[in-house]
């Protein structure tokens, strides 16, 4: 009998498939993409009917070697690689490369399990070409758009700066939420709040009618006369009670996007987070004598599809759990826009709960394990039953009203908390025992400023649920997108808040006004609906790249033909003259930003720093959702002399409450829990990163990446910056990569 061999994608898979298989199967991994479009060129060849130059990865020859000499004599090989779009185009190429694309098989497995490894082992498919071709087409297109425009934002601003097909978009929503933030005038308006008791038990409410017509109070004056005349309305009296019974459905199981959601506002995990810690959940975890095993089902889904094993596995442990009432009925359809090529994101065994597995899990994947774990049980309970009690009290003309929101039957809410009530407040409130007609008596009354509040920033959770409601990106591509912008520094993280950057603020400006067809949210939207027609064979990959580049490559002409007009744009007049040869000063943006030059560039050559002039521009104020803990005012991201940013009071110079700007990123060293601060070397003018561990002495004057070690599992690697290249690397084992400047 020949032998068989498995290609995977990760060795973490391939380890739990070996566990699965036996020895009778020989499995390897590619370690992702074998091959990509080349990082130096457009690799795209347009007059050819857009057909792309694929090239071996830098560093992949020996892994392909690996594989070739594993497959060598071989009966049957069977490409393994993650069943979604990119793990399709992995297995065409790997096929491709080792001449075997007629007689390889295909296998999917939604979840890491036996029964799915060895059903998906005996009933292999093909590569299924349609999905290889959608892939293709949006890597065609990416790279059309971000080789094509980011060289127009160079000759405008600075090199180095880049232009995303879907990234651009999702920039421009929170470009437009910071300008609903900067725009936002808060409306005051004053409530009065009162506390009745009755029998010896007080409970609050709210005036809210005055002679029938709903009562706003725009000012002080005003509500100090009302409060007055509430004060004279006695006696009070119980107006009306309504109870209502309702039925609170439970949430569905997660989706990708859902699940990212929920992780950044209950994890504190940003999408990138989320998705490492899911990818191991799925490929698998060692479970003691059990070896590894996968813990959940695939994690890049937009379905809500449950296999019925599941499902009937869930209600098992719900009715021996908690009760048959608590069992509740099969709901959940998909909705229209979904792919629907996968089942939600679940426990592979519904009985395997969180404790159980708590000790051989690191404390991030205990947490997201636990949180997918109860979303998919709630979803397969029985709703919660709730009464909401409305009072409404009459004194005089004035209508008040209070609520209480009891809990009847609590059904999914064992297993997964969510506000019942209108408000917390609400939430927490007991009313005592009344009737229609019953005298309550005034214990305070007081009146409370209040004033509207802006928009919520867009947290990396709020942002993903956004792209997925508008359509924009796919569960594959969420984390990235943040992360790009991240990265790129369009976009900041603060307090799991995303702030656009006056970098970003600048670039959003430019792409809208040069491509403000191309960087649209419908129009984004309507390519993605356009590669799922590709993917379920409605449509030709090249047909859609021609639809595109016909009206792309007309807006490329007019925006390289007025580059030097929109260049003109971004400078700025200063009320100074040269020193060297008494042209005007102009603030110019470079590589690290804004700096002042002369306008008489290039002849001359004068330069200086921006924070240098008294009379320099002020930097955006960056003010943050959180209070100064000294004297209650907002904290604000300010900037010191050399360009380093730090968490200051808004209220300065009276308040002089400062603290150092920590980053989202942990500190490389082992057992380390701290994160890198940005600080500022008095004695070099430069901006460094440390641990914000009193006891740990990490120290560097390289820029941080929120990226694992490839090599060793560092949480965070390092980008060594000389004026030709960037080089990133590991400060725990030494590993680099060679990175394009």
């Amino acid at each position: 009998m020949g032998k068989k061999v498995v290609i995977v994608e990760s060795p973490t898979k391939s380890r739990t498939l070996g566990k699965y298989l036996g020895k009778d199967y020989k499995i390897v991994a590619s370690m992702g993409h074998i091959v990509d479009l080349p990082e130096k060129q457009l690799a795209v060849d347009i007059k050819d009917g857009f057909k792309p130059r694929y090239q071996i990865i830098p560093g992949k020859k020996k892994v392909l070697n690996l594989i070739k000499k594993a497959v060598e004599g071989a009966e049957d090989v069977y490409l393994a690689s993650d069943p979604d779009r990119e793990g399709e185009a992995i297995a065409y190429h790997i096929a491709r490369l080792l001449n075997i694309l007629d007689n390889a098989h295909r296998v999917l497995f939604n979840e890491i399990t036996k029964n799915a490894v060895v059903s998906g082992i005996e009933n292999p498919t093909k590569i299924d070409l349609n999905k290889v071709y959608a892939q293709q087409a949006r890597r065609i297109l990416d790279r059309l758009v971000g080789y094509k425009v980011s060289p127009i934002l160079w000759k405008i601003l600075h090199k180095g700066l880049s232009a995303g097909r879907v990234q651009s978009v999702a920039l421009k929503i929170l470009a437009k939420r910071e300008e609903e933030l900067e725009n936002f005038v808060p409306k005051e308006f004053w409530t009065i709040d009162q506390v009745f008791s009755i029998d010896g038990n007080e409970f609050p409410a709210r005036v809210v009618q005055f002679c029938g017509e709903k009562l706003e109070i725009p000012d002080e004056k005003t509500a100090k006369k009302h409060l007055v005349d509430v004060k004279k309305s006695a006696p009070f009296r119980i107006l009306k009670i309504e109870r209502k019974r309702q039925r609170r459905n439970p949430p569905p199981p997660f989706i990708t996007s859902s699940m990212q959601l929920e992780a950044s506002r209950k994890l504190g995990f940003s999408a990138k987070k989320t998705m490492q810690i899911a990818q191991q959940l799925y490929e698998g975890v060692e479970l003691g004598d059990e070896g590894p095993s996968g813990l959940i089902t695939y994690m890049r889904t937009d379905s809500v599809r449950v296999a019925d094993i599941a499902r009937n596995a869930a209600r098992k442990f719900i009715k021996a759990q908690f009760g048959e009432n608590y069992v509740g009925k099969i709901r959940h359809g998909t909705k229209k826009s979904a792919q629907d090529a996968h089942e939600a994101i679940r426990p592979t065994f519904p009985s395997r709960t969180p404790e159980q597995v708590k000790s051989f899990l690191t404390k991030d994947q205990f947490k997201l394990y636990e949180l997918i774990w109860r979303r998919f049980m709630a979803s397969q309970m029985a709703p919660a039953e709730l009464e909401r009690i409305s009072v409404k009290i009459v004194g005089g003309e004035y209508l008040s009203e209070t609520s209480e929101t009891k809990v009847l039957f609590d059904g999914f809410l064992r297993v997964w908390q969510v506000r019942v009530a209108q408000s917390e407040e609400e939430e927490k409130r007991k009313l005592p025992k009344i009737e229609e007609g019953d005298e309550v008596k005034l214990e305070a009354v007081d009146i409370n400023q209040h004033f509207t509040k802006p928009p919520p920033r867009y947290s990396e959770g709020t942002l993903v649920k956004e792209l997925e409601s508008q359509g924009i990106g796919r569960p594959s591509t969420y984390a990235q997108i943040i992360s790009t912008l991240i990265t790129r520094k369009y976009v900041s993280s603060q307090k799991k808040a995303l702030y656009v950057t006056e970098l970003g603020k600048k670039v959003n400006e430019l792409l809208q006004k040069m491509f403000p067809t191309i960087f649209e949210e419908k129009f984004t939207a309507r390519m993605e609906s356009e590669l799922d027609e590709i993917e379920q064979g409605k449509k030709s990959w090249r047909k859609l790249l021609e639809e595109f580049y016909e009206p792309f490559s007309q807006k490329l002409l007019s925006a390289e033909k007025n580059s030097g007009e929109y260049k003109k744009s971004t400078v700025e007049e200063i009320d100074r003259k040269c020193p060297e040869c008494g042209a005007p000063l102009v603030v110019r943006w470079g590589r690290y930003g804004k700096f002042i030059a002369c306008s008489n560039f290039p002849k001359c050559r004068y330069t200086e720093p921006l924070d240098r002039n008294e009379n320099k521009p002020k930097r955006e104020k960056i003010l943050l959702d959180e209070k100064c803990p000294k004297c209650g005012a907002r904290l604000e991201i300010k900037y010191n002399r050399w360009g380093g940013r730090f968490i200051a009071c808004s209220n300065y110079p009276k308040c002089k409450y400062a603290r150092p700007y920590v980053l989202d990123i942990p500190c490389p060293r082992k057992n380390c829990n701290g994160k890198l601060t940005e600080m500022v070397s008095k004695r070099y003018g430069k901006v460094f990163y440390a641990c914000s561990e009193d006891n740990c002495d990490f120290r560097t004057f390289d820029e941080p990446v929120r990226e694992k070690c490839p090599k060793c599992g560092a949480p965070s690697l390092f980008v060594k910056k000389t004026k030709k290249k960037s080089i990133k690397y590991c400060a725990v084992c030494g590993w680099s990569e060679k990175k394009k400047d």
